[in-house]
């Protein structure tokens, strides 16, 4: 299997990417979680995944990945976890690798986690494709995809073998992020370097690109499928995409500097915005597009994780190596935890 890598681009001297799961259950003999899942946490500078028990926040295990793994997707059974292997890490540090000067080769490997056994699975070697980054598996758990930022692509991989199926050609910079509309009959990917996003139509093979802002690189589809959210993080903006008409129909301030990632409340509702350089959360009224409220959370927060009851939010503070997590009712901080160093996006798959 192939894959070919890019690197994070540093705008602010960042790039974000790491990310975290939770499973469904995941024990090993004699530590099952209480909550009968897992939490995965990518731990960029580490190389590592770290299994967490959600309902204690404590590592059962910590399983190795390729170098610099920066997001994550399971399985829609919850049995398992594909990490993209970025290559560069300690982004958003003084002189870390993915700084200029301070490039670390580019990564082209999946790491495949057996979430179930806490066991390396496989790894699918990418081939070609460079810095794979943004990944997210379909609903029926048979395909992968994954973006390809060194070569402005997404590929879209056989879940069992790795296997590039198909690869689309996005021609645009640092092709970062990836989500599929709620059909997904088509694939949004947020590019930072060009500030737009790529609309690909998975049945006729149609690559379009959208500008939306400087630095487009957090995305999130509503609940509903019908609005693309994006964060332009050198804008300091957000834009709304239209999905039925695949237009920009809104953009305004994100609440913060830097917004980095983007994502809504399972009620469709809400939707929370981390802004790295604010060291901060804002919150928007996702109809009225208002600002709800700004809730500070440690330094450079990047990933959010929305559990499937909306009760919980996990905040990644990538340069705190510290994972905050919010009442999301109640608007407020419940604690904090450490899992590795610099931890960052996340993701859930439920039981």
């Amino acid at each position: 299997m192939m894959m070919k890598q890019l690197g994070c681009v540093a705008m602010w001297g960042l790039v974000c990417c790491v990310a975290v799961a939770v499973v469904a259950g995941g024990g090993s003999a004699g530590s099952k979680p209480a909550s009968g899942g897992v939490l995965v946490v990518l731990n960029k500078s580490d190389h590592e995944a770290a299994i967490v028990d959600p309902a204690t926040y404590k590592v059962l295990a910590k399983l190795p990945t390729g170098k610099g793994p920066h997001e994550a997707a399971t399985s829609p059974d919850g049995r398992t976890a594909y990490v993209s292997n970025y290559g560069s890490f300690r982004i958003f540090q003084q002189g870390g690798q993915g700084q200029p000067g301070q490039q670390a080769p580019p990564g082209n490997t999946i790491t495949v986690l057996d979430l179930a056994g806490r066991t390396v699975k496989a790894t699918f070697d990418l081939g070609e494709y460079l810095s794979p980054h943004g990944i997210w598996v379909s609903r029926d758990g048979k395909l992968v995809w994954v973006t390809c930022e060194r070569s402005q692509a997404v590929v879209e991989l056989d879940a069992a073998s790795g296997k590039v199926l198909r690869a689309w050609k996005t021609n645009q910079n640092v092709s970062h992020m990836v989500v599929p509309s709620k059909d997904e009959k088509k694939l949004y990917v947020a590019n930072i370097g060009s500030g737009s996003v790529t609309v690909i139509d998975r049945g006729s093979d149609a690559v379009t690109s959208l500008v939306t802002g400087a630095g487009a690189e957090g995305i999130a589809v509503s609940p509903d499928g019908r609005e693309v959210w994006v964060t332009n993080r050198a804008a300091a903006t957000v834009s709304i995409i239209e999905v039925a008409a695949d237009k920009v129909t809104a953009t305004f301030e994100s609440g913060g500097k830097f917004p980095i990632r983007v994502k809504f409340t399972p009620d469709g509702q809400q939707v929370w915005v981390s802004n790295a350089q604010s060291n901060s959360v804002s919150i928007f009224d996702a109809k009225s597009r208002q600002l709800l409220a700004t809730m500070e959370v440690g330094a450079v927060p990047v990933g959010i994780l929305m559990t499937p009851d909306g009760k919980r939010a996990f905040v990644a503070n990538t340069n705190a190596n510290q994972v905050t997590v919010f009442d999301v009712p109640g608007r407020k901080i419940l604690t904090t935890f450490t899992t590795g160093n610099e931890p960052d996006g996340m993701a859930w798959a439920r039981n």
